[in-house]
């Protein structure tokens, strides 16, 4: 059974900076490419980055410049930095399994964990 459980959420102040981890089990965490979404409050899902088994970068022109996707293969665990926090930031963070063909299509989803940007 694939199990994302993500964690570093909480309340951050604008400007400031976050780490998110995703533990992953289940899989052979080295092959595939993975990907980070997010929700806020009244909106719809949004892609915001993904690593290719590879370790090609790929990032939504929201954080572009502000974002940084990582994996350590070793640890099964994928991170997701954000500098210059925004209030447009708060969400509930997904970490996700993709469909091969397509980064932005969830096939397995942890719980997620909450981020929210307020001074």
């Amino acid at each position: 059974e694939v199990k994302l459980l993500e964690s570093g959420g909480g309340l951050k102040q604008p400007g400031g900076s976050l780490r998110l981890s995703c533990v992953a089990s289940g899989f052979l965490f080295s092959s595939y490419p993975l990907t980070w979404l997010r929700q806020a409050p009244g909106k719809e899902v949004e892609w915001i980055s993904s690593i290719s088994s590879g370790g090609k970068t790929y990032y939504a022109d929201a954080l572009k410049g502000r974002a940084s996707i990582s994996r350590d293969n070793a640890k099964n665990t994928l991170y997701l930095d954000i500098n210059d926090l925004k209030p447009e930031d708060t969400a509930l963070y997904h970490c996700v399994l993709p469909v091969s063909t397509n980064y932005t299509i969830p096939r397995v989803r942890g719980q997620g964990t909450q981020v929210t940007v307020e001074s």
